[in-house]
């Protein structure tokens, strides 16, 4: 079995492996006032914790691809971390794992991410390739740039790996297999199912993970060795796709794969609406105050009105999952 190298912080300790703790994880939205600055509205963020900390979801992603990780400042990010620990704790689940996106376009950059991440409380740091130099970022560049990060994170990295977010450049599986033996790089979170079947078969998930980044293929993604998935559904349906995860692990794979069917279905409306078509969905059916629905700026508003009424309808076909397990306690 592969073995991981030794490494050090950039404190000068020694890195200690954790492993991503499987089930689903919620890359968290990030809500903004209306004002000409769009600062953060931490009125409606609490309350939005407060939902996800009291779903039952295995763990939260801040400043992902969701939380519009591009446009928030580094001390904003510390913040989202504290008001996440803090709502979290009020639920009574301080250990509740939280993962930051310290994506940038520098290695120095996204290491100082990684500092500020474990000095806020943050468990886990979410990397994605920096992209600003995409015409020279060699395979070699790119793995070197996570294990550089990697070993002066004081937190474990997780691999985000979405090449429609970073100039097409992909992490590929030669490239992973050389990543995962890394000690303070502990999985990846892609879109692609033969990636995760590759590293289950390859590593024990205690050493390197992989983690589905849509919902609509957890069953398959749990089912070649994958251990949860990160989706933006469980911004409004945490508990479907939860029972979907405990489902299968309860070795129910006729009611998993059920549910999964409605499950993906509801996926395409938050993948094809977007960012601004998820967050305005979210609010319009949590009742998040108006104001707090549009990305930040340049990300156009979700304002078409046949663009909305079809987001509606096709999310919607969980609503009565999700309303059933609610009451179920």
């Amino acid at each position: 079995m592969p073995s991981r190298q030794n490494g050090t912080s950039a404190h000068g300790g020694d890195l200690v492996n954790t492993s991503f703790p499987p089930g689903i994880h919620v890359p968290s939205l990030t809500f903004f006032n209306d004002d000409p600055r769009q600062e953060i509205d931490w009125t409606t963020q609490e309350k939005h914790f407060s939902f996800l900390a009291a779903s039952g979801v295995h763990g939260i992603v801040l400043a992902g691809t969701n939380g519009e990780a591009i446009t928030l400042t580094r001390s904003e990010k510390a913040d989202l971390v504290r008001s996440a620990r803090k709502v979290a704790t009020n639920h009574g689940k301080s250990a509740l794992p939280i993962t930051l996106g310290t994506s940038g376009t520098s290695t120095r950059d996204v290491i100082d991410d990684c500092i500020v991440a474990g000095e806020a409380g943050a468990d886990f740091v979410l990397v994605l390739v920096p992209s600003f130099f995409h015409f020279a970022m060699s395979k070699d560049a790119i793995c070197e740039f996570f294990e550089e990060v990697a070993a002066a994170s004081p937190l474990p990295v997780l691999i985000y790996n979405f090449p429609g977010v970073a100039a097409d450049m992909n992490v590929d599986s030669t490239m992973l297999d050389r990543l995962a033996k890394h000690r303070n790089i502990v999985g990846l979170t892609c879109g692609g199912i033969a990636k995760v079947t590759r590293l289950s078969a390859a590593y024990p998930t205690t050493q390197f993970c992989a983690i589905a980044g849509q919902s609509d293929w957890l069953v398959p993604a749990l089912s070649v060795g994958g251990t949860g998935c990160i989706t933006g559904v469980a911004n409004l349906y945490p508990r479907a796709c939860v029972k979907v995860y405990d489902l299968y692990m309860a070795g129910d794979l006729a009611a998993a794969q059920k549910l999964q069917y409605t499950l993906a279905v509801s996926e395409l409306g938050f993948g094809d609406g977007g960012i601004n078509g998820t967050k305005w969905v979210v609010g319009e059916l949590l009742g998040y105050s108006e104001k707090s629905r549009d990305c930040r700026r340049p990300y156009p508003k979700f304002e078409d009105r046949g663009k909305r009424q079809w987001i509606l309808e096709q999310v919607r076909v969980l609503e009565a999952d999700e309303v059933k397990l609610q009451k179920a306690g």
